[in-house]
């Protein structure tokens, strides 16, 4: 699956679906989950979900640190820009 232009693996998507329900992003949570278990590809995030990832990815497992790293850019970027 590919989140944020990046490619995960089906055992880091999981892990990643299990923090944002640890951490009260359901919402989140059920959109990969949804978009794994039906064989999507690619899944388009808003502003929120990327928030949620990065809170959750705080101390990210070394499958997900990219993804982590990724997303701090793009919110730095947009913090820069006065987007946020």
């Amino acid at each position: 699956m590919r989140l944020a232009g990046l490619d995960l693996t089906d055992d880091c998507t999981l892990e990643l679906v299990t923090r944002l329900r640890r951490a009260d992003f359901s919402h989140q949570a059920d959109t990969i989950e949804g978009a794994l278990v039906s064989g999507q590809v690619e899944v388009s995030l808003t502003i929120p979900d990327r928030v949620a990832i990065l809170t959750v990815l705080d101390d990210p497992p070394p499958g997900l640190a990219h993804l982590r790293g990724a997303l701090l850019s793009e919110h730095q970027w947009r913090r820069r820009e006065g987007m946020v």
